[in-house]
């Protein structure tokens, strides 16, 4: 069976429920491609007629709010050994640095963290449970987690949805070479978004590493001012 002709045959709930499931899982603190998926989604419901936007944009925005208010729950149960149990699960997404970047995120923007965090891919994994071992007051939470999974999903989808509409038009009329332009432009700006969250992860990084350098210097410093203890 073709390609085309499979995804044609897919019923359109388990596109809703798949996007839904992801996203959720995601947020709720485990690492999946929700955003991926997401885009995956929307891009097939602007070629095929059944999978309705409106519907898959609320199930997106249901599954990013509900996940992040579990991971929360889960996070203010949990506590900082949550944290230590998904260190040693998911190293590279839960290591000390990773941690260190989101808690500081939190202590500068507050429940906001939580809203700009739908957006970034570290931070998307990290709100809800990271605001629940904070011990954010839920309201703030609840406030943020809605504003940020309706205009990340909603928006999301709506801007992907377009993009597709208005890609399927220009394919048509100029074929292979409006093929390999598209090809060419997302390629570019994906480039791009990785470049600039690799260097905005670098930052982060050393701001992580020179707080801690600065913490550790007045230590020894202490330490070596104390005096030795007396001679018997």
């Amino acid at each position: 069976m073709h390609v085309q002709e499979w995804l044609d045959s897919v019923p359109p709930i388990v596109i809703y429920l798949l996007t839904a499931g992801v996203i959720l899982v995601e947020s709720v603190g485990i690492p999946l491609p929700g955003e991926i998926v997401l885009v995956a989604a929307t891009l097939l419901a602007s070629q095929q007629g059944d999978v309705n936007p409106y519907v898959l944009g609320a199930c997106a925005s249901a599954g990013a709010i509900i996940g992040d208010s579990i991971g929360y729950a889960i996070g203010r149960k949990g506590g900082r050994p949550l944290l230590a149990w998904l260190d040693r699960k998911f190293p590279k997404h839960f290591g000390e640095k990773q941690v260190a970047v989101a808690e500081r995120s939190f202590e500068k923007w507050g429940m906001w963290a939580v809203f700009f965090g739908r957006f970034i891919a570290l931070l998307r994994i990290f709100a809800g449970p990271l605001a629940g071992v904070l011990r954010m007051p839920y309201w703030k939470f609840l406030t943020a987690n809605l504003l940020g999974g309706v205009v990340w999903a909603g928006g999301t989808t709506a801007v992907v949805y377009s993009v597709g509409i208005v890609a399927e038009d220009w394919l048509k009329r100029f074929s292979y070479f409006g093929l390999a332009a598209a090809v060419l432009i997302g390629l570019t700006s994906f480039l791009l978004v990785r470049n600039r969250a690799k260097k905005s992860h670098a930052r982060a990084e050393a701001a992580a590493v020179a707080a801690a350098a600065a913490a550790v210097v007045p230590a020894a410093a202490e330490a070596d001012a104390a005096p030795a203890p007396a001679a018997d």
